[in-house]
């Protein structure tokens, strides 16, 4: 795989270690499809490349993801390609383990993602937003169905219905974050971790992963899609274009 920088995505395979870098620093590392296609495509590659152990995700230290792209939100033409749900999908079915590394902001897909990886560890200031009711939206990326497995019901529905922003410590408790760590290490404790999972005995590696996830009653997958009707139906009404659009009017840049 070779990196694209068009498209803000920095994809390369070294000792096992497939790393994915979210590379748009300018725009909070927002996520436009072209991005999540780059993303897809890496996730997909891995999952069926034997030299791969691992896959370790991450943007920059102070800088995870503001989410969507609010350009992308309000163009319809833009969302045909369902590039974003194909990314769902790949980090969801990956049968590699995932490293995430968090600094900054991780807000709506940049938290639901996270869901779906095996480790995660963050900064101290780091902070996380599910602000998907406030947008007039619905949770996606099998929020609806894994936060509540991992969280609890209570803590679940109040991240997921008010929409606030909640710190790392939080995130723990919510069993979002595997880990706090400092910033000045984030990155190289991220991928130590991404390399020591791909030196594990790869078949029991794989065989556990799938045990432990094969746990789930209803799959991940299966939530994806009961929630992707939903929040397309949500996205595409007049409430929601009209907040997205006042939000992306106030964004600077």
């Amino acid at each position: 795989m070779s990196s694209d920088s068009e498209v803000h995505v920095q994809v390369g395979i070294d000792d096992g270690v497939c790393t994915i870098t979210l590379d748009r620093p300018a725009k909070r590392n927002a996520i436009t499809q072209g991005m999540y296609a780059a993303m897809a495509d890496a996730l997909e590659a891995a999952a069926t490349d034997a030299s791969v152990g691992a896959v370790y995700l991450h943007g920059q230290p102070d800088c995870f993801t503001a989410g969507n792209d609010l350009a992308d939100f309000t163009n319809t033409e833009s969302r045909r390609d369902r590039a974003g749900h194909r990314f769902l999908h790949a980090i969801a079915g990956c049968t590699k383990p995932i490293v995430a590394a968090v600094g900054g902001h991780a807000v709506g897909i940049g938290t639901t993602l996270l869901l779906h990886c095996d480790f995660v560890m963050a900064t101290p200031t780091a902070q996380f937003r599910l602000p998907f009711v406030p947008l007039g939206l619905c949770p996606e990326g099998g929020s609806s169905m894994l936060l509540p497995q991992m969280a609890g019901m209570r803590l679940a529905t109040k991240l997921l219905l008010l929409g606030d922003v909640f710190d790392a410590a939080t995130a723990v408790e919510a069993g979002i974050v595997t880990e706090i760590v400092p910033e000045a290490v984030l990155l190289e404790r991220g991928e130590m971790l991404a390399r020591r999972l791909a030196s594990q005995p790869r078949d029991a590696l794989l065989a556990s992963k799938a045990l432990i996830k094969g746990t789930l009653g209803r799959t991940a997958i299966q939530a994806i899609e009961d929630e992707y009707p939903t929040f397309e139906r949500l996205l595409a009404s007049p409430e929601s274009q009209a907040i997205l659009r006042s939000r992306q009017e106030r964004r600077p840049g």
